[in-house]
């Protein structure tokens, strides 16, 4: 067992005393590596913390950090979490949802790919998955192109695995930067975003690790439906979105981003060459 790969599970939760057991049991089924999961529970109102303390004095390789506090979002709580747990020791460190079923093989897979090809940090397609048994392939894979992170995640943050070494450097840039990072809503965007703007070498795999369950609660989920498009049109509008990305490329001192640059680049800003098309469409009608 000593030349076992050993990973740090940081899996942030809030309400979600439906799902989390199904998801933890996932995590704690996983092949051919060595696992400890740590979880930040945001302040809830259901029986998230208790099911947790069962499920932690069943299994040891769960800590619960300090519960009380109320942050308000998923990304504060992953904050929170890459800030106070130590994972010094472990080989890579992995992103955990409170709600989706990971196959036995998902850590297994990423880190053997990460190993073969070295790559520093890896993403992945999912397969989104609905109560009445609906099934959909997100594809997140797409050709990265040379400013995508500027303008977009890697795909789903729970699907993210990072050597060690890169989350001791974000966490510090965490700390150094606490209150501005705080202000961005999407850490996975963000830590992407970190990762390729410090050169380091990220690996979207075209290969499904985990089923993305979505549900009315989720903060973000699968873009697939009429509903989930308009409200992502309606994040355009209202500015939230160019929000973040200036916020992002002002944090990581980005300053050649502005009109020329996007006009010269556009192709270049999104995988998907559709997205960097309506991406440039609204950028030039984008209310000031």
């Amino acid at each position: 067992m000593a030349n076992v790969t050993k990973i740090a599970i940081l899996l942030a939760a809030y309400n979600g005393e439906d799902w989390i057991v199904d998801q933890i049991d996932s995590i704690l089924n996983q092949k051919n590596v060595s696992i400890d999961i740590f979880v930040s529970i945001d302040l809830s109102t259901d029986n998230t913390f208790q099911l947790i303390k069962e499920l932690q004095y069943l299994n040891k390789n769960i800590e619960i950090l300090e519960y009380g506090e109320r942050f308000g979002g998923a990304a504060k709580n992953f904050y929170r979490l890459i800030k106070e747990v130590d994972v010094s020791r472990y080989d890579f460190v992995a992103l955990s949802d409170q709600d989706d079923i990971w196959l036995q093989d998902k850590l297994f897979q990423g880190v053997t790919k990460l190993k073969i090809i070295g790559f520093d940090a890896y993403s992945s397609d999912v397969i989104a998955f609905w109560s009445d048994g609906r099934t959909k392939l997100i594809r997140k894979s797409y050709p990265q192109k040379k400013y995508d992170f500027m303008f977009e995640s890697a795909g789903p943050g729970c699907t993210y695995i990072l050597k060690t070494s890169i989350i001791l450097e974000f966490q510090k840039f965490l700390k150094d930067n606490w209150l501005q990072i705080n202000q961005i809503d999407l850490h996975d965007w963000l830590i992407y975003a970190f990762c390729r703007s410090y050169n380091y070498k990220w690996f979207i795999d075209s290969s499904v690790g985990m089923f993305y369950r979505q549900h009315n609660n989720n903060q973000f989920g699968a873009n697939v439906s009429l509903r989930s498009y308009f409200n992502r049109f309606s994040l355009i509008k209202n500015g939230w979105y160019f929000g973040e990305v200036f916020k992002i490329s002002k944090l990581l001192k980005l300053s050649f981003l502005n009109n020329s640059f996007v006009f010269s680049n556009f192709m270049q800003l999104r995988r998907k060459k559709s997205d960097s098309l309506i991406l440039l469409l609204f950028y030039i009608f984008r209310r000031k």
